[in-house]
């Protein structure tokens, strides 16, 4: 039992450790301690819910389809874009700051869609968790072993993103002083951009094989 769970642990350990557009935001708002552990949770929750549903087989065929791919990735191009414009204002332009030195805060609202965003306009989130994780699963037999190499998997996630939202939290008295926010901005925005692209070039690819 414990030997499947480790081996979920360590899969998701090494898909979700790559510096992606979810961790940078949960880094950004950890840095301005702005709801990030609320952005944490919500990150957690939809990584664990959405490895159920790959180790469970039940996303199959809708990862298959063609304009599933397409779709998702043209909208999660646009909004990384966007957001990517937002980081590179900031850090030309200044970050608007409080009375007290701090940033302004994002409502919780906000938050909450904003890391809805990140999470699930990503076409990579779908892959990493209903094929990677929900294919390697299928070398398990029985629904329990399934299901404990998926909570292996959903755990790390939930360590991973806490530990971004505490840590870049602890660092935010020092990076959070304009001019260094300036510069984590700028390089956010440099590779939320880059992002952006691969993204929009992969939906794009994936239409053109299609028509």
């Amino acid at each position: 039992m414990f030997a499947i769970f480790s081996q979920g642990f360590l899969l998701q350990a090494s898909l979700i450790l790559a510096l992606g557009a979810q961790n940078l935001f949960v880094i950004d708002v950890g840095l301005k301690k702005n709801n990030h552990i609320l952005a944490a949770t919500i990150c957690s929750i939809c990584d664990v819910a959405l490895i159920l549903l790959g180790v469970l087989g039940v996303s199959a065929l809708l990862v298959k389809t063609p304009i599933f791919k397409v779709g998702v990735g043209g909208v999660g191009a646009l909004f990384l874009l966007y957001y990517s414009y937002l980081k590179l204002k900031e850090s030309f332009f200044g970050i608007e700051m409080k009375k007290d030195g701090k940033t302004e805060r994002l409502s919780k609202k906000l938050i909450i869609l904003t890391t809805l965003s990140f999470t699930l306009l990503n076409p990579h989130v779908y892959i990493d968790t209903f094929f990677l994780v929900g294919g390697y699963s299928t070398k398990f037999e029985s629904i329990k072993d399934k299901l404990t190499f998926g909570f292996g998997a959903g755990l790390f996630s939930m360590l991973w993103f806490y530990f971004l939202a505490y840590f870049s939290s602890r660092f935010s008295t020092f990076l959070t002083k304009e001019k260094n926010l300036k510069k984590v901005s700028f390089f956010t925005g440099l590779i939320l951009a880059y992002l952006a692209y691969m993204l929009g070039f992969d939906a794009y690819r994936e239409l053109i094989n299609n028509l």
